[in-house]
């Protein structure tokens, strides 16, 4: 892959990995497992097996201490095929007790991709790597095809960042996005009411050289306004959309591409999103929570074939992905309205704007396409008031979009029926929503969720009223030249 998984086993942004002494945690949840994650802090690690396999050495944080753990997610021909947790109290683990390790975890989906690429599994994982000089037909980059072989038949795509008032995260956001291994792309940088110039000077500073980054100034404050802008700029087919704390592989648009692909009828795609790094306790719970990993399949949803057997679908939105992730058909995301401004950051609802649209595309008639090739990299909230701030604007953001799904004539009676359920999946500790929370999980931060979702109605109907009183400002876009 790029250089910065050239280590074999690297941290996930190419730097060593930021080291903070944590304290042991009270019981928490095995974690070795696939798709587990540890129950302290850990290292992040992104394994590709068809490499030698190098140690795994502790790290130590900025008092000295060692991590105790590690978090590697393991992949094959660029496919996740799950994450692994390394216990690191007796120091370094050996290449052959890694490989050890993988192959007793993920034996199956190993076999699996291997024999879907044609290529003879010749026995357990050894420390040299699996298949070496038999690269599947994903050779390239480790990442898999997506688009045939003519790079011309590539489609457009619109990537678009929104940012208010943070280029600390947003230039490594950006760094990332502009080593994605795509033939035709466009960067547009939204700037969502800043109070100051600072990333209108990155942007110019940085990447005005470069004619396909372009500057959108929105002074309307709000995340939908902003990526409502973006969908009426944009010049590409494929409009998608990431976080300002986001990295993305280099071939993260390439995967959503192919899952555009991967069955007719598709108007959005999200991704995989792990997390950057597990440096401290908000974010070790935030993953308890439920982080924003759905699985290492490809799935795929609609109202007919591909619904699933979950009596709250599809009114279970948060199970088709994160905004901080996604990406739609553009046109069929203008003919859906694009994303409600009464929802999202900066209104009273706080969120669930990018729930909102997933669930107006499955309702519309269209298909969702979860891409677990598209791998995406999020740093999670550090301190715990932020944390907390978050779980608060979740339960918010979720109960202003039951209000207004409730509110429509054509799904309020469906949100109805599934009212009981839903309170129940919300609450009881043994629910899918909840069942991954640790002992050491603050009771605060379920308490906070609740409460926000207490004023999740009010806070949709006066989100709605200013919504409709719409600010007139001009929207200014600059395309910067070297």
């Amino acid at each position: 892959m790029e250089d910065e998984l050239e280590s074999h086993l690297a941290p996930v942004d190419g730097r060593p990995a930021p080291a903070r002494a944590e304290r042991r945690p009270p019981a928490g949840r095995q974690s070795l497992a696939n798709g587990a994650h540890p129950v302290e802090p850990a290292r992040v690690l992104d394994v590709e097996i068809t490499r030698p396999l190098p140690a795994i050495e502790p790290g130590a944080g900025s008092t000295g201490e060692p991590y105790r753990s590690a978090m590697a997610l393991i992949r094959l021909h660029g496919q996740p095929l799950g994450t692994l947790s390394f216990r690191l109290e007796e120091g370094r683990i050996a290449p052959a007790q890694v490989a050890e390790t993988i192959w007793a975890t993920l034996e199956a989906p190993i076999t699996e991709h291997l024999r879907a690429d044609g290529i003879r599994c010749d026995g357990p994982l050894s420390e040299s790597g699996i298949g070496a000089g038999q690269p599947g037909p994903a050779a390239a980059g480790c990442m898999p095809p997506c688009l045939g072989s003519a790079d011309d038949a590539a489609p457009m795509a619109s990537v678009v960042v929104c940012t208010r008032d943070r280029p600390d995260p947003l230039l490594g956001c950006l760094e990332s996005l502009l080593r994605i291994d795509y033939p035709r792309y466009e960067l547009l940088v939204v700037d969502n009411a800043p109070n100051t110039a600072a990333t209108r000077n990155l942007v110019r500073d940085r990447f005005g050289h470069l004619p396909h980054v372009r500057y959108l100034l929105e002074p309307r404050r709000g995340l939908s306004r902003a990526r409502n802008a973006a969908l009426a700029a944009a010049r590409g087919e494929i409009i998608a959309f990431v976080d300002d704390d986001v990295v993305v592989d280099p071939g993260w648009l390439r995967s959503i591409a192919r899952g555009f692909r991967a069955i007719p009828g598709v108007a959005c795609v999200t991704g995989m999103i792990l997390p950057a790094e597990l440096e401290t306790w908000p974010q070790i719970w935030f993953e308890e929570f439920g982080g924003f990993n759905k699985g290492y399949e490809r799935k795929v949803f609609d109202l007919e074939d591909h619904a699933p057997a979950d009596p709250l679908y599809p009114f279970s939105a948060g199970r088709f992905g994160s905004g901080a992730s996604m990406a739609f058909d553009r046109q069929i995301l203008l003919d859906l309205g694009g994303f409600d401004e009464a929802l999202g950051a900066g209104t009273p609802t706080d969120g669930a704007e990018d729930l909102d649209a997933y669930l107006r595309v499955i309702l519309g008639g269209h298909r969702l396409v979860y891409e677990p090739r598209s791998v995406a990299w999020h740093y999670h909230r550090r301190d715990y008031e932020a944390l907390r701030r978050l779980m608060r604007s979740y339960g918010t953001g979720l109960a202003a979009l039951l209000t207004k799904t409730m509110m429509n004539p054509a799904t309020g009676m469906q949100v109805l029926k599934r009212a009981p359920r839903g309170v129940a999946y919300l609450l009881n500790s043994s629910s899918p929503k909840n069942a991954g929370k640790s002992t050491s999980y603050p009771r605060q931060l379920t308490m906070s969720e609740l409460f926000g979702a207490l004023k999740g109605p009010v806070a949709y109907f006066r989100s709605r009223a200013r919504a409709r009183a719409k600010e007139t400002d001009a929207i200014r876009l600059e395309t910067f030249s070297g």
